[in-house]
Parts: C-alpha cells; sequence; structure tokens
C-alpha cells in the first residue's frame, strides 16, 4: 500500500471539472487559498491558476485533433467565448484552433515542472524539460498583453481622437517618421513586430493598411502576436540567441543579432505603450500604469 500523496491531491484540485477558480480549488483540496496555492507553488513551480490554464488548453488542443468540435473543447477548457478561447490557442501555439490538425506537432506547452496533460484524462510528468527563461517569457508575454489592453482601450475612442495630433513632429526612431498620434504610435507597435518577423522567417515584407481602425489594428496584433511568442520560443528552444540573421528586406541588407531583435522590440514597445497612456488619459479614457508586476499577478490569478 502507497502513502497518502499530496502533491497528487493539490493537482487532482488543480484539474477538476468543478474546480473553476482559485478558491474552488483550495476547496477541494481542503485548504485556505493562501495555502493551496503556496504549497503548489513551492512543489510544482507552477501556480494553480496558470498551471489548469495551461493544461487545460493542451486538452483541448489534443481533443481538436482528435476531431473534436473547437467549441465543445472551449468549454471544456473553462473559456465563456470561443473568441477569448480562440485568442489564447493561438497565443499558445502559434496558430489558431482551425490549423490544430494531426500534423501540428505535440500538444504539449512549454513547462518548467514537466507536468502536462496526458490522454484520455491522466497527468504526464517529463523529467528535464527546460523552458524559456522567466524573465524573458514575462517580458514578452507582457509586452503582447499590455500592446492589446491598449488597443482595446483606443477603440472607445471616435476617428477624430484616434487621430489626432498630439506631439507634432514627434519620432520615435529616426528611421520611423512621425509618430504624432494615437493611431501611429500603436500602429508601429505592432507593425515592428509584423516587420521583424518576416526577417525571421524569410518571407516577403508585410503588406498591410498603415491607416487602420483600432478594431483593424487588433486584428492584426492578434495576428502577429501568437506568431512573435512562437518565434521566440523557437529562438530560445533552439539556443539560437547569438544567431544571426541577414535581412534582404533592408537596403542594402544588413545582419542583425537575434537577441538584439527581441531586445530592439521591447524596447521601443516600452516606450510606445508608456507614452500611448499619456496620451490616452489626455484623451479621457482611463489607464493604469502598465506594471508587469500588477499583470503576472492577474495572469496566475492572484489578483482575485
Amino acid at each position: 500500500m502507497t502513502g497518502r500523496d499530496r502533491l497528487r491531491e493539490l493537482l487532482d484540485a488543480v484539474l477538476d471539472e468543478d474546480n473553476r477558480t482559485l478558491g474552488d480549488m483550495a476547496d477541494g483540496a481542503f485548504a485556505s487559498p493562501y495555502h493551496f496555492s503556496r504549497v503548489l507553488s513551492r512543489d510544482a513551480g507552477e501556480a494553480p491558476v496558470a498551471m489548469r490554464r495551461r493544461v487545460m488548453l493542451e486538452r483541448a488542443a489534443w481533443r481538436i485533433r482528435q476531431g473534436g468540435r473547437v467549441t465543445e473543447a472551449a468549454w471544456e477548457a473553462g473559456y465563456e467565448s470561443l473568441e477569448g478561447f480562440s485568442r489564447a490557442f493561438a497565443r499558445a501555439y502559434g496558430h489558431p484552433p482551425s490549423e490544430a490538425g494531426a500534423d501540428a506537432g505535440s500538444v504539449w506547452l512549454p513547462a518548467a515542472n514537466g507536468i502536462h496533460f496526458h490522454p484520455p484524462t491522466s497527468l504526464w510528468v517529463s523529467a528535464g524539460e527546460q523552458t524559456m527563461n522567466p524573465v524573458t517569457d514575462q517580458m514578452v508575454r507582457h509586452d503582447l498583453d499590455d500592446t492589446r489592453e491598449l488597443i482595446e482601450r483606443a477603440k472607445g475612442l471616435d476617428d477624430a481622437a484616434w487621430r489626432e495630433v498630439r506631439s507634432p513632429g514627434h519620432q520615435v526612431a529616426s528611421w520611423e517618421g512621425p509618430e504624432e498620434s494615437l493611431a501611429a504610435v500603436l500602429e508601429r507597435t505592432v507593425f515592428a513586430k509584423e516587420v521583424w518577423l518576416a526577417a525571421v522567417e524569410g518571407t516577403d515584407f508585410p503588406d498591410v493598411d498603415r491607416q487602420p481602425s483600432p478594431a483593424g489594428l487588433l486584428e492584426r496584433h492578434d495576428a502577429a502576436a501568437a506568431r512573435w511568442l512562437s518565434a521566440v520560443r523557437d529562438i530560445d528552444r533552439r539556443g539560437a540567441w547569438d544567431d544571426r540573421i541577414v535581412d534582404a528586406l533592408c537596403e542594402p541588407p544588413e545582419s542583425f543579432v537575434l537577441s538584439s531583435v527581441v531586445a530592439h522590440v521591447l524596447t521601443f514597445s516600452a516606450y510606445r505603450r508608456q507614452l500611448v497612456r499619456v496620451w490616452l488619459r489626455a484623451a479621457g479614457v482611463e489607464a493604469d500604469e502598465g506594471d508587469p508586476i500588477n499583470w503576472l499577478r492577474r495572469d496566475l490569478g492572484e489578483d482575485r
């Protein structure tokens, strides 16, 4: 007879179909939310809400690849809308659920603890799994989530306020030209990822609307965000941070170290996002500070 496996009990509470919140999980494990979260984070190296979200996405991917309907997989994974599920799925896997065919690769998402969904209803622990450095991972994901949040807030503006010149002659980078409006600054934030993805993936220069509406820009962001996160994770997985690409889109062609490309995107995006906050407030739109500490708390479900 084996003894009591407390970690397994905690994991069962995380993955129970009826336990959608941290409070539900803690109740299922007969513990306080604080104690439950502290013990599981210590022993499994991952916060309960984050683990549940990841494993449920892995299960959803498996269901879809077995021929299941996307809407049913979304509901089983705990998502209240198909749009929210599709966005989360694309961000996690680099492609929408509609492209999750049998040849789409492993359903496992990066996890330092190696804990993954194993069909049909079990868990698998992969020993020795390595994931991206948490600082890099958090900076990249925070940048993407924060950009999306700012574009969502800008959707509340009318077209005149969206395109209004707020700082005549303002430039973020000399080679980019003027960025004098919310429309211009947010569009450049998204376009930076689109153009660098073209360089990394070896595709053509992006042919996109440089004068989009907030709704149109949000669609572009969501499409680029999944690809950008996937590309950065692939660079890390291959240990290719010091590799160089020769960008033929430049005239004349230039070479760039991949780590500097990611740092470049994050640096200019951080400035643009904070500037957008200042201009949104001036336009009467509420905006928080964009603090990654608070973002991570929300991501881990610790703000509830």
